[in-house]
Formats: C-alpha cells, sequence, structure tokens
C-alpha cells in the first residue's frame, strides 16, 4: 500500500460507539470518507460516517468487503478477533494498531508478563486458573487483593476484590470462575494516565500527563495538564516510549499509571486506542487525540501534543446527559454528546470538558521527539 493516505481515500472502523464516532469525526475533518463494522444498526458512529456495514465482528465477508472498501483499518476497542485482523490485511487492507498489540491488550497476563519483559515496572500479580492457584497467590501476594479476569472486563466489570483470605471462594464465584489475574494491591497516591502515539515513521508524541478520578471502577474526571513534575513527566514519556517501541505500534494509546509515594509511576493497564482519559485533548490542544490516530494511521506526521488549556473532563452517566441544558448555559463548558439512545444507568452517554484556564502557547511540542527507524 502506498503511504500516506490522501484525502478522498477511504478508512474503516470497526465498533461504532463513542470512540468510533469521535475518530469519524476527526477522520472527516482531515477529507477521508470512514466506513463502520458493527453489528448495531444505526450505530452512533454510523451516523457521522459515510456508512455502516451492519455484521458481527467475525464475520468474515463482512471482513473482507471492509477490507476492499478501505485501504486502513483501525478499531474503536481492543478485543478484535484476531482472525479478523488476519482477513482484513488478506484483504489487502493496513491495519492499525497491529495484531500483536491486540494480543498483548487482550489478556492482562500476557500485557503485565510484556511490561515487566521491557523493564516497565507494574503490580505484582499471579496467572488463576483454578480455585487453588487463586488460594495459593493470596496466600503469597498476600490481601487485599484484585482479582480480574483475564479477558474482556472494562469500567470495573470481571473484578472482585480479595481482602480477606475468607472471601477468596466467593471472588472466584463473582467473576464467573474463569481464567483470571490476581493483582496486589497498590498504594498509590493518585491515579493518572498518559497518552500517547507512534507514527509510521517511528516518531513518537505524547500528550500532557492527567489525573483521574474514578467511582464505582468508572473514570468520572480527568484533570488535565495534572501538575507533575519534570521528574515524573521524563518517567512517564520514558514508560510510553518503551511500551510504544516495543510493540512496533502505529496509533494512538492509553497509557493507566499509579503515582506511588516517592513519586515512582506504576502501570496500571495499556489500551491500544484512544482512551477515555484523554478526551480533554479534544478542547485543551490543537491536535486531539482522535485526529492524532488518525494522522498515525493514514502515515501523516504526528501534530502537536502540548496544551493551550488546562481542562476539566467529565464523563456524563445515565441520566446525568439530562442535564444538557445546565452545561450548555456555562460558557467554559464544551459538550460532547454520544448519540446513544436509551440513558441506561452507569452508561457513558456524553462528556463535557470545562476549560480552566489557558496555558502559555508554544510553536512545538516538547514532548515530540523523532523516532529510531528500522
Amino acid at each position: 500500500m502506498t503511504l500516506p493516505l490522501a484525502p478522498g481515500d477511504t478508512l474503516g472502523i470497526i465498533g461504532g460507539g463513542q470512540l468510533g464516532r469521535m475518530l469519524s469525526q476527526a477522520a472527516g475533518r482531515l477529507g477521508f470518507n470512514v466506513v463502520i463494522l458493527d453489528p448495531q444498526e444505526n450505530s452512533p458512529a454510523c451516523r457521522v460516517s459515510q456508512g455502516q456495514i451492519v455484521a458481527a465482528y467475525d464475520n468474515p465477508t463482512a471482513l473482507q468487503v471492509l477490507g476492499q472498501t478501505c485501504r486502513a483499518v483501525t478499531f474503536e476497542f481492543e478485543n478484535v478477533p484476531a482472525r479478523s485482523v488476519e482477513i482484513l490485511i488478506e484483504a489487502g487492507c493496513e491495519v492499525a494498531p497491529g495484531p500483536r498489540a491486540l494480543a498483548v491488550a487482550q489478556d492482562r497476563v500476557d500485557e503485565k508478563t510484556f511490561l515487566n519483559s521491557i523493564r516497565v515496572p507494574t503490580t505484582a500479580f499471579a496467572a488463576i486458573d483454578s480455585l487453588e492457584t487463586l488460594r495459593a497467590a493470596v496466600a503469597s501476594l498476600g490481601a487485599p487483593a484484585l482479582l480480574k479476569t483475564r479477558r474482556q472486563g472494562y469500567d470495573g466489570k470481571g473484578q472482585a476484590w480479595i481482602r480477606a483470605t475468607n472471601q477468596v471462594t466467593r471472588a472466584w464465584a463473582a467473576i464467573g470462575e474463569q481464567p483470571a489475574i490476581l493483582e496486589a494491591a497498590a498504594e498509590f497516591t493518585r491515579e493518572m494516565s498518559v497518552i500517547c502515539a507512534r507514527g509510521r515513521d517511528s516518531a513518537i508524541a505524547v500528550y500532557p500527563i492527567g489525573e483521574n478520578v474514578h467511582s464505582g471502577g468508572v473514570l468520572k474526571t480527568t484533570f488535565a495538564p495534572a501538575k507533575v513534575s519534570s521528574q515524573t513527566k521524563a518517567q512517564a514519556t520514558r514508560i510510553a516510549r518503551k511500551i510504544l517501541e516495543g510493540l512496533d505500534y502505529v496509533g494512538v494509546m492509553g497509557v493507566e499509571l499509579f503515582e506511588m509515594p516517592g513519586g515512582r509511576l506504576l502501570v496500571n493497564e495499556i489500551a491500544p486506542r484512544v482512551h477515555n482519559s484523554g478526551h480533554w485533548t479534544q478542547d485543551g490542544c490543537v491536535c486531539d487525540q482522535f485526529e492524532q490516530h488518525i494522522r498515525a494511521v493514514a502515515g501523516w506526521p504526528l501534530g502537536p501534543t502540548a496544551a493551550h488549556s488546562s481542562i476539566e473532563m467529565t464523563n456524563l452517566l445515565g441520566d446525568e446527559v439530562e442535564a444538557w441544558a445546565r452545561y450548555a448555559a456555562d460558557p467554559a463548558v464544551r459538550m460532547h454528546f454520544y448519540g446513544k439512545r436509551d440513558a441506561k444507568p452507569g452508561r457513558k452517554m456524553a462528556h463535557v470538558n470545562r476549560v480552566l484556564a489557558l496555558t502559555k502557547p508554544r510553536t512545538r511540542s516538547p514532548a515530540q521527539v523523532p523516532g529510531r527507524r528500522s
């Protein structure tokens, strides 16, 4: 395939939810046509795209059509079946991020094993495949500890805390007795994340760190840029570079971090896609995370990552979206609605970015650095 893609070319996005919607909007601004693959008819992303193929993510005929229609394909979630990626590649389509990043991120044990192999620190962990191995892991790691399914699970789903040894059996049942990972509790001072990107030319761009507040296992608010030391910024950039280069990654990635007492950073999880904690970039940066991802996938130069504004991003869950009129009346707020029909409890319906302050403008992001070429 000839890179870079040109305006007027067609991109495919697997997944029609809010992330696919915002990716499609960013691609449209750059002049690309977008086709969505999603089993839900008239998905949120479809309504801001040129069209949608309504089919399961592993439907071979639909994938062949998508691969033949689009010059490049990306996705809004990491649990894309491996065979789906193979079918797209066989159809002559470029897929980014690549299959290795997907494979690593789809399995929490593989993910932490990979991170430790490139000397990126995480909490201590153990692979769990039975009640007996869980008992042994709790005895080794101690309690409290967090049990998570190895695959699937997000926003607190597929997880159970074990705060005492007598809770082992209940926790194992709570996750459906599935293959799992047990993670030692991290006594962190705050949760943060860094949004980073790597282009097809190996250039790397890193956004300012965001500080995150969760509620019930779901991200509620991100403050960015977070107030951190220059040492913390450098540490986060080193971690991002190691991960991106270790996976030969193309696209935007979210890296969730724990800041430990003393300033050491541990990686909680990685997401090989645009990330909820990066939504602040839509109104805090010249090039937001969605445009950055499209640029990387299309083979364009990466955009600047410096923040021109300090932002408080808040997710609107369920019927919180009904307060839209109040947000609309606030001149400091920018609203981003997802086009979902049913405001179910806990469902992400929209987010709002409140501009807290303007930062000193820069002509070039100091976090954007050239990468090594292979």
